[in-house]
């Protein structure tokens, strides 16, 4: 019998470093430089001779956001389980983060706020400190780690397609940087890192392969980030999260604080559908005014914004899933964005990331026919990441009054509960600390809807 959902869940999400590396292949090719692309190469340098990464965007920008990146100014969340596969990748990450001007967290006064309510539950003390920077700094970071392995080569240039020799992909082809006519390299396995925009199912079908389905929830977010000094005198804020859910006269909207380096604050507001903050400077303090608290007021009236305010917009969440795909050429799989990209406000991205490089580890431990068979082993492991990021954060979305669906089955039942828990969690540490488990995606959301969480979220709710 296979592992339930929540047992694999355990197994990919475990920090426990793999042993026994053995190299099954000569070379793996990695379309696209993101952070999926990335953590994937590292992955593959513990079985291959060489791993090359294919990325268009030039690998010198560590002062700022790629290119290919348009929601790298953006604030970012690096979630507990993706800090841990980091630290399982690249020992001693989040030590050389800090060391390099991650700044380090000051504990207990991190702050979330519910329509204008702080949440008064505690949360149990981290295993390790938390890392909060921009994206490009840990980006940049996870780049330098990645690129100092001595059989990872990154060479910038533009996918342009795939090598097909019968029924497995047998190479990739790339625009490199400058060039007129495109290279052609062989290569045992490709992995598709090329994001939201991937063209891989465009390669696929003209090719004569089906296209992996894929499924959209419109949520039309609309976000607008900026910086500012950061001053004792201004605020102690740290970190600060405000939701206002919509309902009884309210309008969907969050905000976000993270202290990150440089001595600097990141804020974010943000709203949905017909509500998009702009790139003016009075839009922006006049919505940290009006409509979160006290902490996003005294940065935006009193702090000293450093550039200008950067927008960013996201019509849909969107899934891949190629494991409903009854043909699958072997040597190929896909990661990170390329598979599934949700509703950023839940900060999934980067740590699913993390997680799909988890999976392709215990695919690549577990002896493959690489070059006979597709990766559907691998396909089932991402679906069982992809499924838990994808439940946490539709059902949320799904309260959105300008979503209409898809909804899933049993989808009335689940909002009971999910409400029912998400009131408890507000004052009730224990249900606090389980919710929050889930959401920051060390455990399987399955673990939520054992009995005694139930008796006590009733109980909670009086």
């Amino acid at each position: 019998m296979p592992p339930s959902a929540s047992r694999l869940f355990a197994q990919i999400t475990t920090s426990e470093r793999p042993t026994g590396n053995k190299v099954i292949m000569r070379r793996a090719v990695v379309l696209g430089g993101s952070v999926a692309g990335l953590m994937a190469a590292r992955v593959l340098s513990d079985h291959a001779e060489e791993v090359l990464i294919v990325e268009r965007d030039p690998s010198d920008v560590d002062a700022g956001p790629r290119p290919g990146v348009p929601q790298g100014s953006q604030v970012h969340a690096l979630l507990p389980a993706g800090q841990a596969q980091l630290e399982r990748w690249f020992p001693g990450f989040a030590a050389q983060a800090f060391a390099t001007g991650a700044p380090r967290p000051a504990g207990g006064i991190g702050k979330v706020f519910i329509n204008g309510v702080l949440r008064t539950a505690p949360m149990s003390r981290p295993q390790m400190p938390g890392l909060i920077t921009t994206r490009p700094f840990l980006e940049a970071l996870i780049r330098k780690r990645t690129l100092a392995v001595g059989n990872i080569r990154l060479v910038p240039g533009r996918a342009d397609g795939l090598v097909f020799d019968g029924d497995r992909v047998a190479g990739a082809r790339y625009l490199p940087a400058g060039a007129a006519e495109p290279v052609t390299v062989t290569t045992d396995l490709v992995v598709d890192a090329m994001g939201r925009s991937s063209r891989l199912g465009d390669w696929l079908q003209d090719s004569g392969w089906p296209r992996p389905p894929m499924r959209r929830m419109p949520i039309k977010l609309n976000y607008a980030t900026a910086l500012y000094k950061r001053d004792a005198q201004v605020s102690d804020a740290w970190v600060a999260v405000a939701q206002t859910t919509p309902g009884n006269g309210r309008v969907a909207r969050i905000g976000g604080i993270n202290s990150v380096e440089n001595d600097q604050w990141i804020m974010l507001v943000a709203g949905y559908d017909t509500d998009r903050p702009s790139r003016d400077a009075d839009d922006f303090t006049a919505r940290c005014r009006d409509h979160f608290p006290q902490e996003f007021r005294d940065i935006a009236e009193r702090g000293r914004m450093i550039g200008d305010v950067v927008t960013y917009h996201q019509a849909d969440s969107r899934r891949r899933d190629f494991h409903e795909v009854d043909r699958l050429p072997a040597g190929l799989v896909a990661a990170g964005d390329a598979v599934a990209s949700f509703n950023p406000i839940y900060g999934q991205g980067m740590t699913s990331a993390t997680l799909h490089a988890s999976c392709l580890s215990a695919y690549l431990r577990s002896d493959p026919a690489l070059h006979d068979e597709p990766a559907r082993a691998y396909f089932e492991r991402v679906r069982v990441i992809v499924d838990a990021a994808w439940q946490i954060s539709t059902f949320a979305d799904l309260d959105l009054p300008h979503v209409d669906g898809p909804y899933p089955r049993g989808y009335r039942l689940i909002r009971w509960f999910a409400n029912l828990v998400f009131r408890a969690s507000m004052t009730d540490a224990v249900i606090n600390e389980r919710l929050a488990r889930v959401t920051t995606m060390v455990e399987h959301p399955n673990a939520l809807a054992r009995p005694g969480t139930l008796w006590r979220a009733l109980r909670a709710a009086g």
